[in-house]
């Protein structure tokens, strides 16, 4: 899943004047327990998923350094994990994901009474499906996966159909649940099947609907768009975001209103990523202590500020630290008309998994030829 957030000094200059004061060590109540300095903590999270100053902050509120690795899927986390832990204290899985890390043993469980500000998080984020009373994972950033477009090149983009009958460039996502799955509902199918006839009727409907496909990207999507390299992806919705608000930022790019994003009208993915301290992980109580940080409203608010994905961090919300013109915004915060049409995908099992891994492999050979 990409998660790239990038954006210009501009922009964060921009941030910064909506919200005076951001700096964690002005704004927070939040300390760190003694006895971690000259500590390290090995963070595995999706590229730079966090604000500028979350990890500094912290290494200088702990005295610790932490120490960054970054992956582009859920399954390349996972498949580093398969072959043994090699220093991670911490991941960031998408719930989706969670339960085959689970089914394989590869997450351990937290103590929530290390992570008091765990009362912070929304109530509705609190016990997921996918984590029944959050015994392996606490929640850190949500959001959804629509269409992000250019809207010289495409005009008003409402439909799936209007992606499979597009004349020029289109980047799907490096992401079979959420393909698929868009797939299976269009075809009328439930969107967590696991019979491997529908399954292969969403791959046939992707291979045949996929002929404007220019790329699967797994890293660079919204790069891909803002390039002009494609005028249609399947994205992130604060990847969009973050080259709007870029363009908006930036006169002179002459880019001002020249994309949007939207879920369509036949539905769009839902995602929540988590936190979490995998089998064998070197230093647990630290991640705890981070895990912590992260929940704390201001940490939180600022995260999600730079990110623009939805903070499950409610205290952050009741504080009024989420910048307005996200709050507000339906697509980053859907409201009922906009949530009626996500559906989330729930791993249903290894047989269940191998269906779609298998189907989602066959599909990206079809579309190569």
């Amino acid at each position: 899943m990409n998660k790239t957030k990038w954006l210009c000094c501009a922009l964060l200059i921009m941030v910064a004047a909506l919200l005076p004061s951001l700096t964690l060590a002005q704004n927070s109540g939040w300390t760190c327990p003694a006895g971690f300095a000259g500590q390290t903590l090995n963070l595995y999270n999706w590229t730079t998923y966090v604000a500028e100053d979350t990890i500094p902050n912290f290494e200088d509120l702990c005295g610790v350094t932490i120490v960054q690795t970054f992956y582009g899927s859920n399954e390349e986390m996972i498949a580093k994990l398969r072959a043994g832990n090699p220093g991670f204290d911490l991941v960031v899985p998408t719930g989706s994901s969670v339960v085959t890390m689970l089914r394989e043993e590869l997450l351990q469980p937290i103590d929530l009474t290390l992570i008091p500000n765990f009362a912070n998080v929304s109530e509705d984020l609190k016990d997921p499906i996918y984590d029944p009373d959050n015994q392996y994972t606490v929640p850190y950033q949500w959001g959804t996966i629509g269409l992000g477009y250019n809207v010289e090149a495409v005009g008003e983009l409402t439909s799936w159909s209007q992606v499979w009958n597009y004349g020029g460039n289109v980047a799907w996502l490096e992401d079979m649940d959420a393909m698929l799955g868009i797939a299976l509902i269009i075809l009328g199918y439930d969107v967590n099947s696991g019979n491997p006839d529908e399954i292969a009727y969403a791959r046939d409907f992707l291979a045949d609907n996929g002929g404007n496909v220019r790329t699967i990207a797994q890293d660079d999507g919204q790069e891909r768009l803002a390039t002009g390299e494609v005028d249609i992806v399947v994205e992130y919705s604060g990847d969009i975001f973050q080259i709007k608000a870029d363009c908006a930022a930036n006169p002179e790019k002459n880019c001002a209103g020249k994309f949007d994003y939207v879920i369509p009208e036949e539905g769009g993915f839902r995602w929540v990523d988590n936190m979490a301290i995998p089998v064998d992980a070197p230093n647990v109580a630290l991640a705890h202590v981070f895990m912590d940080y992260i929940l704390d409203p201001q940490v939180g608010a600022d995260l999600s500020n730079y990110t623009a994905y939805g903070s499950p961090n409610q205290a952050a919300i009741d504080q009024a630290l989420i910048l307005p013109e996200y709050l507000n915004d339906p697509i980053i915060y859907p409201d009922a008309s906009v949530s009626e049409r996500l559906f989330t995908v729930v791993n249903g099992g290894d047989t269940w998994a191998r269906t779609r891994t298998d189907a989602w492999d066959e599909l990206k050979v079809l579309l190569s030829q």
